[in-house]
């Protein structure tokens, strides 16, 4: 069982995600999941009344959590982050990309860089 409270927890900062789905322009609806919460979400048709029922879910789940005596994650902090990573790749890729980054007149870091950023978007 889980030595820390829910209210613990609760203070923690978690990613919150919100979409806004208009795909039925009779009923737009407003989804929230929990990043880090796995299977934590709600949908409302209203942004508040997602932002509140989140919250809600939030309780409900990591409540639920330690009643179990399961884990409850943790958000990550962000110094976990270096903005380096090391990556293999066949020899093939590496000579294209070069070519590429050659093209544009950039380094081989900075163009990578750009093509993960607009994969990622």
């Amino acid at each position: 069982m889980s030595e820390k409270s829910a209210e613990y927890f609760l203070g923690l900062p978690y990613t919150i995600e919100f979409v806004h789905d208009k795909s039925d322009p009779g009923r737009p609806v407003w989804f929230a999941s929990v990043r880090e919460l796995k299977g934590c979400m709600t949908e409302a048709d209203e942004f508040e009344d997602a932002a509140r029922q989140i919250r809600e879910a939030m309780i409900e789940w990591i409540a639920d959590a330690i009643d179990a005596g399961d884990s409850v994650p943790e958000p990550r902090n962000e110094d976990e982050f270096s903005g380096k990573f090391s990556v293999r790749l066949p020899r093939s890729l590496h000579r294209d990309l070069v070519r590429r980054a050659e093209d544009e007149g950039v380094s081989l870091n900075q163009y990578i860089t750009s093509v993960l950023s607009r994969a990622v978007e």
